[in-house]
């Protein structure tokens, strides 16, 4: 069974305008609960006078998300955080964070207006974002000679390789994550080399 669901493809922003409100909306593609944490302090960093900054995001395959959440922040329960994720979820797109930047504009939206407001501010950046799709990776502990560190970056380099981490000490450890579909490759290579690896489960 494969893996590989669509994600956002980059970062991408739009704003919207709801009786003289305005929606800011940010897209990214993320891995982490502390990618978003960045992300949305970033936000609030960009927009110091902004009323609410207001997020949705999902983790993981799209209809069994490994993690899911989203905020209100200040707005009436269930008017922001709730509509942006449902937007999410029905875009079919994984590893996504949507932030929506509210300046108030001096009439009240109601309820209801808030849900489409925010609703409307997330589908306009969702629906516009590229989608490439995200390939399930492996990861590998390498332990190497200071000697192979060049040789295993170059094949990194050659075959959609990550080097994760790398230690230094009597010998080096580097964690590599490769796309699924070349793990034997990389064990192939591990071994013509005369690495230690294990890949992790």
């Amino acid at each position: 069974m494969s893996k590989d669901y669509p994600v956002p493809s980059g970062y991408l922003e739009r704003e919207t305008e709801v009786k003289k409100s305005r929606f800011i909306a940010r897209v990214y593609p993320v891995g982490s609960r502390d990618e978003v944490r960045e992300r949305v302090a970033e936000a609030h960093r960009d927009y110091p006078d902004a009323r609410h900054v207001c997020w949705g995001y999902q983790i993981g395959r799209p209809g069994s998300a490994a993690e899911a959440a989203m905020n209100d922040d200040g707005e009436p329960s269930g008017t922001a955080g709730k509509p942006i994720l449902n937007v999410i979820q029905h875009k079919d797109m994984g590893d996504v964070l949507v932030i929506v930047v509210r300046y108030f504009g001096g009439i009240k939206l109601g309820a209801g207006g808030l849900v489409r407001a925010y609703a409307g501010a997330a589908e306009s950046v969702l629906s516009e974002v590229g989608r490439v799709v995200q390939q399930t990776r492996v990861q590998a502990q390498v332990e190497l000679d200071f000697a192979d560190e060049q040789p295993l970056r170059h094949w990194c380099d050659g075959h959609e390789g990550t080097i994760e981490s790398i230690e230094y000490s009597a010998k080096v450890r580097a964690l590599v994550s490769v796309p699924e579909v070349r793990q034997h490759e990389l064990a192939a290579f591990c071994e013509s080399q005369k690495l230690d690896y294990r890949f992790e489960t």
